[in-house]
């Protein structure tokens, strides 16, 4: 693999990538507008519903799930099915330059757009609502790295198994509103009747949540072993279901 190819088609995904606004603004604006909403009306004073931490405190973590949705389940499928439905694959495959180098492109993209994105939530919480980091640096990382790494790996599925820039956009609206919504990446999950819990117990992005508040708050990466065994078998289960479906054209 050329290095030099990837990193420039790295950089043309990327001038892409933010010439499209609504991503932009889902994944770089909209969590920070969603935390400056709820910080403001509730603050960031100890809650007992939220076992003494204060409600930014636990939001933070807990929208790294939001903002790993909008790049693993809305922008890297939906631009992986149209670059199939425009045939721009099958072209890539018709010149000595591997269609490969556009999928490497397209995880080192969103991959650098989520980590931005959580960045900019975090020096927003920071400015305006003295946000407290109670954890340890290289845990937090390594749970949202393996955790962007999950739902990436369900974004490959989506688009592999869609047959079209329609039904990829379809399935991807399907998957990615209830993991919004349903998770705790938005509307805390300690707010939630217990059956509106229980369903969200089988969802990814609820797992995602439950480490990154863990590991965010000062626990062990231990204490969320068993959520993050679940997101290592979706992570196997769908890659490999990826490689067997996967079109190029």
């Amino acid at each position: 693999m050329d290095l030099r190819i990837a990193l420039k088609l790295t950089v043309l995904e990327g001038k892409l990538f933010l010439r499209n606004y609504i991503n932009v603004f889902f994944l770089l604006l909209f969590p920070s507008l969603i935390l400056l909403l709820f910080g403001g009306m509730f603050g960031n004073e100890p809650a007992a519903i939220f076992g003494g931490y204060g409600t930014v405190d636990v939001s933070v973590p807990a929208y790294a799930g939001m903002i790993i949705s909008v790049t693993g389940l809305m922008c890297l499928p939906l631009t992986l099915s149209e670059y199939r439905e425009k045939k721009i694959l099958k072209r890539f495959r018709a010149t000595p330059l591997s269609p490969h180098y556009v999928i490497i492109a397209q995880i080192g993209v969103n991959l650098l757009m989520t980590v931005v994105g959580m960045l900019l939530l975090f020096i927003t919480a920071r400015i305006v609502f003295d946000l407290h980091f109670m954890g340890d640096f290289l845990p937090v990382v390594a749970v949202f790295l393996f955790s962007t790494l999950s739902i990436f790996s369900l974004g490959f599925l989506i688009a592999a198994v869609a047959p079209n820039m329609m039904a990829a956009t379809a399935i991807a609206y399907l998957v990615y509103f209830p993991m919004l919504f349903l998770t705790g990446a938005t509307i805390p999950i300690e707010m939630m009747p217990e059956t509106m819990q229980k369903i969200a117990a089988v969802l990814p992005v609820t797992h995602v949540v439950k480490a990154m508040k863990a590991v965010w708050l000062g626990e062990s990466i231990a204490s969320v072993s068993n959520s993050l065994l679940l997101l290592a078998g979706i992570t196997v289960v769908c890659f490999f279901l990826s490689f067997k479906l996967f079109r190029w054209e």
